[in-house]
């Protein structure tokens, strides 16, 4: 089982590898032209949202955010909010404490 587990956890890592290359070029090309096309953005998102447990892409996700962000500031939210949801644990702990607290 736990071996199992092991080999999950590298394929799942050279998965997100393998995004990030693909990603990559298609961020730098948005934010080099300087793309406008929000629905554009919005859909690379989409998918890089499911890798943002790798460090390099999630940093790679949050400069195609802040880069909608000065496109369409609602949908930037929405992504970043995404992610919370999703990946960050720490915003999880503090959303449960804040409700036990009331």
């Amino acid at each position: 089982m736990i071996s199992e587990i092991k080999q999950f956890i590298e394929n799942r890592d050279a998965l997100a590898k393998q995004a990030l290359v693909q990603y990559q070029p298609i961020v730098e090309q948005f934010i080099n032209e300087n793309c406008q096309d929000s629905n554009q953005i919005s859909y690379n998102l989409d998918f890089m949202l499911d890798f943002c447990f790798d460090g390099q892409m999630l940093l790679l996700y949050r400069k195609l955010c802040r880069h909608l962000y000065g496109i369409d500031p609602l949908a930037a939210a929405d992504y970043i909010n995404a992610y919370r949801e999703m990946w960050d644990e720490e915003g999880k702990q503090f959303g449960n404490n804040k409700k036990n607290v009331s």
